[in-house]
């Protein structure tokens, strides 16, 4: 074989639940689909339910180029180089500007080998950058980088670990074959949550929920504020249209107009969700109305009154907004981000695009539940990235109760 063939392979290796997670088959086939070959060199297959698996490949490619596409491939299936140097890194020119050849981040869990150690590199998240500082390796937003900031480059150095299906069985997150099917018995689910729900709190864990106001027109409201006055909920993420949907119901028995607890639709009723607006600017906040009592309860009350956080972003659809709402998107970016940390849950509930976005701000190890009636909902979370998601096709308005009703079964309160 001739030096030049030997420059288009590479040994590369992984470890872990292979089989079982299909993560082989996966690589395998990536090889294929993209012409190339590849030999094994060693594979040793767990013996145990928690045993790893562990193969060795030489990849082989046609020119340097098809061989470096294929790494890049295999490296987001956690297969790296049997050989690692150090991670490249490279200078940020000027601020928000990074090098070309900058690494994109996945939100699985992430290492890098930095000055001869492993570096965890700290909070993964979808489409970020890893920057070096010190002996921290963190992930970033491209508006976070500062002139002179190390950048990670390419993909040397730099190991990532998928999430797997472990062989002592599955609970109701994980691989979930099918997820946003609609015959999936939804009593079950919710009953699996629930303790799920339980487990977390009793560790000491955090349950983020991200909701729309669908919440409040399927006659949710009181179930999910019930969630967070028992304890269950550490934050709330929403926009505009929740809190006033929910106060419009606090105040007036409507959502958009309609009574919620007869469905019918009432006499100008279209104007309640102005008059809710206009009540709290009266006010001056949410809080101030809670405060002289004009406000006493609902979603938004039992976020006051329990000093649960809750983080209302903005959007071009708002009306009004109310004083709460953060109209600057990329501080209300930063404030997710900073709640979203060491999160163990994120449950979204009927809203898709907030659920998208919040999606890429959480590593791939933080359990997610998305509901929506809608199955395309479901999937389109599924496929921007979030891929643990537990879909839960179900009107909200009927998932809610009984989730609330588990909980008071298994633990009436946390709080």
């Amino acid at each position: 074989m001739s030096d030049t063939t030997k420059e288009f392979e590479k040994e590369v290796e992984v470890s872990g639940h292979l089989i079982d997670s299909l993560v082989l088959t996966q690589i395998f086939n990536k090889i294929m689909d993209l012409k190339g070959e590849f030999e094994v060199l060693d594979f040793k297959i767990g013996k145990s339910k928690t045993d790893s698996s562990y193969i060795k490949l030489l990849v082989k490619g046609s020119t340097k180029d098809h061989l470096h596409t294929m790494l890049d491939h295999l490296h987001e299936y956690g297969a790296g180089p049997v050989s690692l140097g150090d991670v490249q890194v490279q200078v940020s020119p000027k601020d928000m500007v990074v090098p070309e050849t900058f690494y994109s981040t996945t939100h699985h869990p992430t290492e890098v080998y930095h000055e001869g150690r492993w570096l965890l590199v700290d909070n993964p998240m979808m489409d970020k950058l890893i920057v070096i500082k010190k002996d921290r390796a963190i992930c970033q937003t491209i508006r976070e980088i500062k002139k002179g900031d190390l950048i990670v480059v390419g993909t040397e150095g730099i190991r990532v670990k998928p999430p797997e299906r472990p062989r002592a069985g599955l609970d109701v997150f994980e691989f979930m074959s099918s997820k946003a099917s609609t015959e999936k018995p939804i009593p079950s689910i919710a009953k699996r949550i629930a303790e799920d729900f339980v487990a977390i709190k009793k560790s000491g864990g955090k349950i983020a929920v991200v909701a729309g106001p669908a919440v409040v027109h399927t006659g949710a409201a009181d179930s999910l504020a019930n969630l967070i006055k028992g304890g269950w909920i550490d934050v709330l993420l929403a926009g505009n249209a929740l809190a006033v949907h929910d106060v419009e119901n606090a105040l007036y028995g409507t959502s958009l107009g309609i009574d919620v607890s007869s469905a019918t639709s009432t006499v100008q009723g279209h104007r309640n969700h102005m008059a809710a607006i206009n009540e709290i600017f009266r006010a001056g906040s949410l809080a101030a109305a809670v405060k002289n009592g004009r406000l006493s309860s609902g979603i938004m009350y039992e976020c006051i009154e329990n000093n649960v956080p809750y983080v209302l972003a903005g959007s071009l659809r708002d009306d009004g907004p109310i004083p709460d709402v953060i109209t600057d998107v990329v501080e209300a970016q930063i404030m997710h981000k900073d709640y979203l940390k060491n999160v163990d849950m994120v449950v979204m509930l009927c809203t898709m695009l907030h659920s998208i976005a919040v999606g890429n701000m959480i590593p791939s190890t933080v359990k997610v539940v998305a509901v929506d009636i809608n199955p395309s909902t479901v999937t389109k979370l599924l496929d921007r990235g979030t891929g643990q998601a537990l879909g839960v096709v179900s009107d909200v308005g009927a998932f809610l109760p009984l989730l609330v009703g588990y909980l008071d079964e298994l633990s009436p309160s946390v709080s």
